[in-house]
């Protein structure tokens, strides 16, 4: 096998947790006497962050608001992290054959690179029975966030391989961004939060349209 590990996006690529978001944000919204936003615009604005996704929510926009105050956002964050707290993993699931998936690599090395928060990335692992599939897991309050190569180089390290021996599996811009500053191989799928860009704009060296589209690549010689 060419590779000797894999690093996973989680939200968009393993787990869809729009919905988790979706009702966190419009609870910290409507706390605040703000409009509360569509399903549909909290599905494009995921995969940067919390912070980020606040606030666009008290934008409401995917361009943060220039106006937006420092103070407002961090009482806005808060408020979100208690509410996605209790929700977390409450609507969440797994896309269609990703245990399969990470099955058929039961014996390769594997880790997690999110964005998202350590606490809640292990509590909607831990709900969604993932977490014994991964050898590390690498957090967006880890290290700086994608699209940084730095969480990729980290969960390299963790992992004990050279970075030009993993591949990374991921659904969006920040995905192949990192991977290429990291200099590791990419594949980028298709269903998850491309945040309305065309990925293969971006040259992944593989774009797939369902999980199990990843095992004949990585089973390369």
């Amino acid at each position: 096998m060419r590779f000797e590990g894999i690093l996973f996006d989680l939200d968009g690529t393993l787990v869809d947790s729009v919905e988790d978001m979706y009702m966190a944000l419009n609870l910290t919204l409507s706390e605040l006497a703000h409009p509360i936003v569509s399903h549909a615009l909290v599905r494009e604005w995921v995969g940067n962050g919390i912070d980020m996704l606040v606030k666009r929510g008290l934008s409401g926009s995917h361009e943060v608001s220039e106006a937006l105050s420092d103070s407002l956002a961090l009482t806005a964050i808060e408020r979100f992290k208690v509410h996605y707290d209790e929700l977390v993993g409450q609507y969440a699931g797994l896309y269609p054959h990703v245990e399969t998936g990470l099955s058929a690599f039961a014996t390769v090395p594997k880790a997690i690179v999110t964005n998202k928060n350590r606490a809640f990335t292990l509590k909607l692992l831990d709900k969604l029975n993932l977490t014994a599939h991964f050898d590390c897991i690498v957090c967006g309050d880890d290290t700086d966030k994608k699209p940084s190569p730095a969480p990729l180089l980290l969960a390299a390290e963790r992992l004990g391989i050279p970075a030009d021996k993993l591949i990374m599996v991921g659904d969006s811009k920040s995905d192949i961004l990192a991977a290429q500053g990291a200099k590791i191989p990419v594949i980028a799928l298709n269903y998850g939060y491309n945040q309305g860009f065309d990925l293969k704009e971006f040259n992944p060296q593989y774009l797939c349209d369902g999980f199990l589209d990843i095992i004949p690549i990585i089973n390369q010689r």
